[in-house]
């Protein structure tokens, strides 16, 4: 979809104010008289919306209009925004919020937004399947903790994103809803399992978007959809409802925006202890909503590539990402080779055992149940009879494993301040391939395989922070880099990857096709 060009004339308030009239007038005088008007509306940042609807600059409804005319013109084709509530119903919530605002009452810094959860999220009276056709008529009676945070600070949930089955793979296709096309390319895949929410936010159909991340579900998508992904040092965003609070700490919850500031401010409102959660961080959440300015000059960045030539990379990758690097030695930085002191090998063993563990332990009873083992995808079933194999010397053997991961980690800290990887193994790939079966002539052995890069920094629990590192490979898509901090030190992940954007404006000016 092209933005129409804007005539020098109207005043700000005007445009905005046309956007309703627009959308109700129907598609044919949306395309023809208002797509500049909402572009200009939809391509603010979720800072200066926030402002906005404090000011009463901007209201409620005007945004939701905007929005759901993009849902309304790009979804069809992308897939990214399942489960949608009915166009009245959003306008009606959002005037609400308005009346709301009028009174002086503000919910919180999301106020008016609209926002579509991930699906693998429980948000009350909106289905809940993450793509399973188990689930598919799920619908839940409570938020679970996160998604209760957004609603308390104003957002207005308009629908889900879409996921791979159970989150399992970086490609959000499922028997549900089908599948979510890359921002860039519709015919590639979006990456997962928060694929549905970074084409929406790369597509402007939210401000902001919503995730969770294991093997790179944060950061895989937002590197290939040229937006920012943050993975928080597990227990900065508590996990609630969890029936395994002291074992199933390698998922978490965490944000994603079209820039760091944004997605700061959304990390301010999912972050923050909970009594419910014994292994929370205690920080204020409102340091996330300061400033990010810092001065780099003379910190030090590990590049670990592809980690001493252990992973294959597609051809591209690597170049991509080293020439983004030029970025920090820019703002002063110095960026050096870097290893990491385990094995390779060793490192993704102890991955995929405790893959095994907390997914299969998640699974294991749609499996037990014959009718509903039927409706698993292959690599779901594969997960939790690797469970079922596992014994106790194999699970005390991998969670030594992870130990020296750990380790290995802080000590490459002690020569260098951050880390850094790329983002996925290989660029996006055909939407209709369930995953890359091969890499530079290597054969992958799992569903999960080409994403070997992202499961080091989850098995240490550290801050991971995807940031847009360049177009390339034989159809100029995009590929990010992992941005890694020490254990606890997100604020410091964020400082930097804000730095960085602001040496890299082309980031912000590099919009998809279907936008420009």
């Amino acid at each position: 979809m092209k933005s129409a060009h804007i005539p020098a004339g109207p005043t700000r308030r005007e445009i905005l104010a046309a956007v309703p009239a627009l959308v109700a007038a129907g598609p044919a005088l949306a395309a023809e008289r208002g797509a500049g008007q909402m572009s200009d509306l939809l391509d603010m940042s979720a800072v200066a919306l926030a402002r906005a609807l404090a000011k009463k600059d901007v209201s409620a409804r005007e945004l939701m209009a905007a929005h759901i005319a993009r849902v309304d013109a790009l979804n069809p084709e992308y897939n990214a925004i399942v489960s949608r509530i009915g166009r009245e119903d959003a306008l009606k919530q959002a005037a609400a919020m308005d009346e709301e605002a009028a009174a002086g009452r503000f919910g919180g810094v999301l106020h008016g937004f609209p926002h579509a959860v991930k699906d693998t999220a429980a948000a009350k009276g909106l289905r809940f399947t993450q793509g399973s056709p188990i689930l598919k008529d799920n619908v839940p009676s409570a938020d679970s903790l996160v998604v209760g945070r957004m609603r308390n600070a104003g957002a207005i949930f308009v629908g889900k994103t879409n996921v791979p089955e159970f989150a399992l793979g970086s490609h959000s296709y499922n028997p549900v809803f089908g599948t979510t096309g890359n921002a860039f390319d519709p015919r590639k895949s979006a990456g997962g399992s928060t694929g549905g929410g970074a084409v929406a936010l790369a597509l402007r159909m939210v401000p902001l978007a919503d995730g969770s991340d294991f093997g790179g579900s944060l950061r895989n998508p937002a590197g290939w959809n040229n937006i920012f992904g943050f993975r928080p040092s597990w227990g900065r965003v508590p996990s609630i409802p969890n029936s395994d609070l002291f074992w199933q700490n390698f998922a978490t919850s965490g944000p994603m925006a079209r820039s760091v500031s944004d997605l700061a401010l959304l990390l301010s409102v999912q972050a923050g202890p909970d009594k419910r959660a014994p292994f929370a961080q205690q920080d204020d959440p409102a340091i996330f909503a300061q400033p990010l300015d810092r001065d780099w000059k003379g910190k030090r960045i590990g590049w670990l590539g592809d980690l001493g030539g252990a992973l294959p990379m597609e051809a591209g990758i690597m170049q991509t990402c080293e020439q983004a690097l030029s970025a920090f030695r820019a703002i002063g930085m110095r960026v050096d080779a870097a290893q990491l002191a385990e094995d390779p090998g060793a490192m993704w063993r102890t991955a995929v055992t405790l893959r095994h563990w907390s997914v299969g332990a998640d699974l294991e009873g749609y499996y037990d149940d014959p009718e509903k083992q039927r409706q698993m995808k292959a690599e779901a079933v594969w997960e939790v009879e690797g469970y079922k194999r596992l014994t106790a010397p194999e699970l005390t053997k991998a969670s030594e494993g992870r130990t020296r991961i750990f380790e290995a980690f802080r000590k490459a800290f002690e020569t260098f301040d951050f880390l850094a990887l790329p983002t996925a193994q290989v660029f996006p790939f055909e939407a209709e391939q369930h995953w890359p079966r091969e890499i530079a002539g290597i054969k992958m052995d799992s569903y999960h395989r080409w994403m070997e890069v992202t499961l080091p920094p989850t098995m240490a629990g550290l801050p991971v922070l995807a940031i847009p590192a360049g177009f390339g490979g034989a159809h100029r898509l995009p590929i990010g880099i992992q941005l890694i901090g020490p254990r606890n030190a997100d604020l410091a992940v964020l400082q930097l990857g804000h730095a960085y954007e602001q040496a890299s404006p082309w980031i912000a000016r590099t919009k998809p096709p279907a936008l420009r």
